[in-house]
């Protein structure tokens, strides 16, 4: 189970740094990031997970617990994601607006 959720999780990172590298329009550079965020967060998931293990509530009858760190590090990797994206974006709008195109190439050359 955990090695089909690792590999998932690369080929999102694979996906996600071909969009960032490859692209020179913002917008799809932001998704790439995001994709990337989201392998992040899988291999999060999957290192908590714990087969037959129960929920780190204590109680007599549990003999195996699941580690709740990763889950608050899962939570706190969409929270930081969602700024970066969020900020990602905003720039984005910014250089629409000033150069009136997205694509680096073109801003690059504008600014030169």
């Amino acid at each position: 189970m955990q090695i089909m959720a690792f590999t998932t999780a690369a080929a999102l990172f694979g996906i996600g740094l071909y969009g960032v590298i490859s692209q020179r329009d913002m917008i799809k550079i932001c998704i790439g990031l995001s994709i990337m965020e989201s392998a992040l967060v899988l291999v999060l998931v999957a290192v908590a997970f714990r087969a037959g293990a129960e929920a780190p509530i204590l109680t007599p009858d549990a003999v195996r617990y699941v580690d709740p760190l990763p889950h608050a590090l899962s939570l706190t990797a969409i929270v930081i994601g969602a700024g970066v994206i969020s900020l990602a974006l905003g720039l984005t709008v910014m250089v629409q607006r000033r150069f009136g195109t997205t694509n680096l190439r073109a801003v690059l050359s504008r600014i030169q």
